[in-house]
């Protein structure tokens, strides 16, 4: 048996490449997928040097793609754009008045919700009109101002 394992190292290697792998799907932190292809190394090199070398060549990568490579694809992986979710995302957007619009009532559609509405000032805004959402507080948007069509 021994020597079935020393003639054909690479398979062994192959296999733990293919189980680490496999149980990284499961963990999805990386690290298990850094020695997979360390142990892929290990496979590569095995033909060419003993069994305790090839020990020596899965720690070695194992230990370098885990300070290199790793943080890289951690890094890559946890950017990207931040999602702005909240009511704070709908100021300054624009609003049509769907209800006549003063400082003690009214309503308006923003991003196709409707929201009670009040405006800051004692203007007055008609059906129809775009307006700009200067604040929101609990339910109820305070807007502003006629936007461009």
């Amino acid at each position: 048996m021994t020597d079935w394992v020393n003639e054909n190292l690479w398979v062994v290697w192959i296999g733990v490449a293919s189980v680490l792998a496999v149980a990284e799907l499961l963990s999805l932190d990386l690290v298990l997928l850094m020695f997979a292809i360390a142990a892929l190394a290990a496979a590569a090199a095995s033909p060419f040097m003993p069994a305790w070398a090839t020990m020596i060549v899965f720690g070695v990568i194992s230990i370098l793609l885990l300070a290199v490579i790793r943080p890289r694809f951690k890094r890559k992986l946890h950017s990207g754009p931040t999602l702005s979710v909240g009511h704070h995302n709908l100021v300054g957007r624009p609003a049509v008045v769907d209800e006549p619009v003063t400082d003690v009532s009214g309503r308006v559609m923003i991003d196709g919700e409707l929201w009670t509405a009040r405006t800051a000032t004692a203007e007055h805004h008609d059906v129809g009109e775009r307006l700009t959402v200067v604040s929101i507080e609990g339910a109820t948007a305070y807007v502003a101002g006629k936007v461009a069509p």
